[in-house]
């Protein structure tokens, strides 16, 4: 098996801000592996607020040897290195076979899903006219975790009357503050928060009233993370980058439900090509944000496709 990686770069359609910082580009690693007649492609983001870096990862991938996506489990640990390659291989395999990734995995034909469109971080005039120029788009996230995030909330409300709402605070907010803020999120029709404390904090959930559905994000990897989220928590918010990809992400997925859990698919910022196999585990679930493509200003060669409908499958050209 050929594996090899290489390193790409998106411009961003615009800045885009979290609580831990701005960025105007998404650099993401390619890995294809071929097996001398067919090939295929994944996409992974390394993440620094896991340890990760663009080295690392390539590091990683280089050096695993290749074989198939049940040794590959074993290999390597949750996280971007494994996404790439199994999605990789979950592709080969498709190609191989003549068949999609859903028929291989027994799933029914995808669906399109609408997805959330987020809002960068930044003063609450400028959220507000980003709320304003998005309004008709059904469903806004917000990006907050600053000690000043009322203002925020109250302009993108008025900025987009009637879009449903979702949060995410990316761990920035304390016990404190988020119980002072929970009231004023129902008032403003928040459908959900995600995480809303630092993941090594996030006890002090346990025995909070939960007014709205609260989605753990940073504390949920893969199926080991669901035993400590009882009591925390009702959404767990899956992301391939952090499951290791597709095939952790759908037994991520059958266990989060069977235990409860409402289900959300998320994503780093990235190309259609990292979104492909998400589509697939969003596929009903409570929420889909699968937008990384619709904050670039360039993305890959047969992109996927957004309409009011939602995200739509890949094709095969482009995954699958």
């Amino acid at each position: 098996m050929q594996v090899s990686v290489t390193r790409d770069v998106f411009r961003l359609a615009q800045v885009f801000t979290i609580s831990r910082g701005s960025r105007t580009e998404a650099q993401v690693l390619t890995v294809t592996v071929s097996d001398g007649s067919h090939q295929g492609r994944g996409e992974c983001v390394p993440y620094a607020r896991y340890g990760e870096t663009l080295e690392s990862v390539t590091a990683q991938i280089e050096d695993t040897a290749v074989t198939d996506r049940a040794a590959l489990q074993a290999q390597l640990p949750a996280g971007a290195a494994r996404n790439a390659l199994d999605c990789a291989l979950w592709d080969l395999e498709a190609k191989r076979a003549g068949k999609r990734v859903w028929e291989l995995a027994g799933l029914a034909a995808p669906q399109p899903e609408i997805t959330a469109y987020t809002l960068s971080l930044d003063e609450p005039d400028a959220m507000q006219a980003q709320a304003a120029k998005n309004a008709h788009r059904p469903l806004l996230k917000i990006k907050l975790g600053t000690p000043d995030d009322m203002a925020r909330l109250e302009a993108v409300r008025a900025g987009a009357p009637d879009a449903r709402i979702i949060v995410d605070a990316n761990e920035g907010w304390s016990a404190e503050i988020y119980a002072d803020l929970a009231p004023h999120l129902v008032r403003l029709g928040v459908a959900l928060v995600e995480q809303p404390l630092p993941a090594g904090e996030d006890d002090a959930l346990l025995g909070v009233a939960r007014p709205l559905p609260v989605c753990a994000d940073e504390s949920c990897h893969d199926r080991g993370s669901l035993a400590a989220l009882k009591g925390k928590y009702d959404v767990v918010n899956i992301k391939l980058d952090k499951t290791g990809g597709l095939t952790e992400a759908l037994e991520l997925r059958r266990a989060a439900l069977a235990e409860g859990y409402d289900v959300m698919v998320g994503c780093m910022i990235g190309s259609s090509l990292a979104m492909a196999p998400a589509v697939l585990v969003a596929q009903g679930a409570l929420v889909t944000d699968l937008d990384g493509p619709l904050l670039l200003a360039e993305d890959r060669g047969t992109p996927l496709t957004f309409d009011s409908a939602g995200v739509h499958p890949p094709a095969p050209e482009l995954w699958g």
